[in-house]
Order: C-alpha cells, then structure tokens, then sequence
C-alpha cells in the first residue's frame, strides 16, 4: 500500500516537472532569444510593438520573402511594428552556420533583427516557438508545417492570427491584419 502510494507521488511529481518544461510564458515579451551574432537578447526590447515572428531558411522556395519582409517593415516599422526572423533548420533548407545565415541575409539587405538558428518544432524548440504554438497548458496548438509562417503578435504581446507558409508578406490577409493593430 505505502509503495502504492509513493509511486503515485513520484509519478505525480514527474508529470508536474515535465509540465513545467512544456508550458510556454504568458507573454512573449518575458522570454529571451539568441541573436544571430550571439548575444542574448531580451523580447522585453520589443514591448509595446506589433511582432510578425517567422521562422526562416536560406535554401527554401519560400526564400523570396525576405524581400517583402523587408518591404513590409520598413513601410510600418516608424509605427512600432517589427519583424522577427528566426532562421531554422528543421526542414534542412538552412546554412549550417549563423555567420552563413548572417552573410546569406545580408545579401538581401535585411535590416530587421534576425536570431540565431534554432528548433521551431518538436520537444527541443526555442521558447519562442513554444509561446507560439502551445497553449497555456503545454498543448500544441499545430506544430510548424514548413518555413516561413509567420506570427502575428500584438503590442501587448498576445497572438493574434498566424499565417501559413504560402501566405505572402505582401498579400491583404497579411497587411490588413498589421494594419488593423497599428
């Protein structure tokens, strides 16, 4: 009985400590992301600004994007909005090195910040990716099907609509749901 008892305890406190691992913050802004150059940086920086978060690969047919990326923030960025871009290489279409990733974007001429590479699906994602795709429970919400979704995310760093791969930059669906936040 008493061994009953202590087994359920510890598989009690084993589910709770696993829990804590899944649960993503309350708010993205509490979070902290590697820089592309590698310096840790707080998402506080980005308190009271509309966030479009993309998870991105430099040999991707979605690639092109980029540009319309760049296009769209700067056409938005005086009015506190701000892309993310999070290079990955979940879908083995990324460089093998930040400094790569960094030369590669570079090419584009991207002036938004731009992360270092890391997971955006399955149990080893960056904490980014798990506010973004879990619930407050640690329940997925959909994982990333490929590169370049994008997330929106308000000025009180709350998620408002996400946006598959195949959904441009530039369409309506996009620029009118930024818009509607400004």
């Amino acid at each position: 009985m008493i061994v009953k008892y202590i087994y359920r305890i510890f598989i009690t406190v084993m589910l709770l400590v696993m829990l804590s691992f899944s649960i993503a913050s309350g708010r993205i802004f509490e979070l902290k992301a590697t820089s592309i150059d590698g310096r840790e940086v707080s998402l506080s920086n980005y308190k009271g600004k509309i966030l479009l978060v993309v998870n991105t690969a430099s040999r991707c047919g979605f690639t092109p994007q980029y540009k319309s990326l760049e296009k769209i923030y700067n056409k938005y960025k005086e009015r506190d909005f701000v892309v993310l871009a999070f290079p990955s290489n979940d879908f083995r279409q990324e460089l093998s090195t930040n400094e790569e990733i960094k030369d590669f974007c570079e090419v584009y001429e991207l002036s938004f910040p731009i992360f270092a590479k890391g997971k955006v699906k399955g149990f080893e994602k960056q904490q980014v990716f798990k506010y973004l795709t879990e619930d407050s429970n640690g329940k997925s919400m959909g994982e990333i099907r490929w590169n370049f979704e994008k997330f929106l995310v308000s000025r009180e760093g709350k998620l408002v609509r996400r946006f598959r791969s195949n959904v441009h930059p530039n369409q309506d669906e996009i620029t009118s749901a930024i818009e509607s936040l400004l």
